[in-house]
């Protein structure tokens, strides 16, 4: 080391022979750190307010969810008052027209089923379901095992799916074939 560089280590030694931090050199650490907190304080209010924004539509879409629920069961016990109506209207005629009026509300119920999508299952002399049948009880007849006899209940789906099984008699074959 020739003079002129230690003189320059010198310079930035205590005696101790340790390098001294200048000023300066803390200025960009505090400056450094400041901008730290603030982006930091920066973050976590945006995050506060996404959080409570999240919360907000949480809230909002609940009481969406529960107006669109609460309209669609009005609309639907309007189209009922309609056939109940013609029900009462059946009950107040003389029993001439009453057969001709029972099955006229029955259309009209039919229709207004068929207009919220929901249809009866087809189930006598089909096959056996449980995914559309409650089978209620057994009973002989000429007709294949597991073959639905009986339909004590109607069975009904809402577009695919079952909203009410169908509650069914199921064959369970001709005891005279089987003890042969």
């Amino acid at each position: 080391m020739n003079d002129a560089e230690r003189e320059t280590v010198q310079a930035g030694t205590n005696g101790a022979g340790t390098i001294e931090k200048s000023s300066g050199d803390t200025e960009p650490r505090i400056a450094e750190l400041d901008e730290l907190k603030r982006n930091n304080a920066e973050l976590n209010d945006r995050f506060l307010r996404l959080a409570a924004d999240f919360e907000n539509f949480k809230k909002r879409t609940a009481r969406e969810r529960e107006t669109i629920v609460a309209l669609a069961n009005e609309r639907f016990a309007v189209d009922i008052l309609e056939v109940m109506d013609n029900v009462e209207r059946a009950l107040r005629t003389d029993d001439a027209h009453l057969r001709k009026g029972i099955e006229q509300i029955h259309q009209l119920f039919i229709a207004q089923l068929q207009r919220y999508s929901i249809s009866s299952i087809d189930s006598l002399k089909k096959q056996f379901n449980p995914a559309e049948h409650e089978a209620i009880a057994h009973i002989t007849s000429s007709e294949d095992p597991g073959t639905v006899v009986d339909v004590v209940s109607p069975g009904y789906r809402m577009h695919d799916k079952v909203i009410r099984y169908a509650k069914v008699a199921v064959s369970n074959g001709n005891q005279q074939n089987q003890e042969v």
